[in-house]
């Protein structure tokens, strides 16, 4: 079989798994292999191929990390990211430490910025266990 038959395949395969992932990584390397099968197509040997697939693939996850890093999906981040809790009292003003009333329950939280009287209504920015991290600015 020719080497860029090889590559091709190779490349197609992935691909092709990837549609059943969706991480993206393996259509990077699909990639790659097509861009390898381009060169050998073009006859290339076997080490400008080998540098082709490293290339793109080193290029491509980088991109990915860079791109997919930016925006946490909601998934990721959790239903209760960005609702918001009502401030009963403070358990330890100096520690930021209150009680907030969040689905008809009182929760500890863990308080950052701004420190208030009861009343005040607080966006979660996270849930730790059975503590929430709430702030007076909406989470994005």
């Amino acid at each position: 079989m020719e080497m860029y038959l090889l590559w091709a395949v190779t490349g197609i395969v992935l691909i092709i798994i990837e549609m059943l992932t969706g991480t993206f990584y393996l259509l990077v390397l699909g990639i790659a292999a097509l861009a390898a099968a381009a060169a050998a197509y073009l006859g290339q040997s076997f080490w400008v191929q080998a540098v082709t697939v490293a290339a793109v693939s080193v290029l491509g996850v980088i991109l990915i990390k860079r791109f997919r890093g930016t925006v946490q999906p909601a998934a990721d981040r959790g239903l209760d990211v960005g609702q918001t809790v009502m401030l009963d009292a403070w358990i330890s003003e100096a520690d930021g430490l209150a009680r907030v009333k969040y689905r008809n329950a009182q929760w500890e939280a863990q308080v950052t910025g701004e420190r208030v009287p009861g009343g005040k209504v607080f966006y979660i920015h996270a849930v730790d266990g059975n503590t929430l991290r709430v702030s007076a600015v909406r989470p994005h």
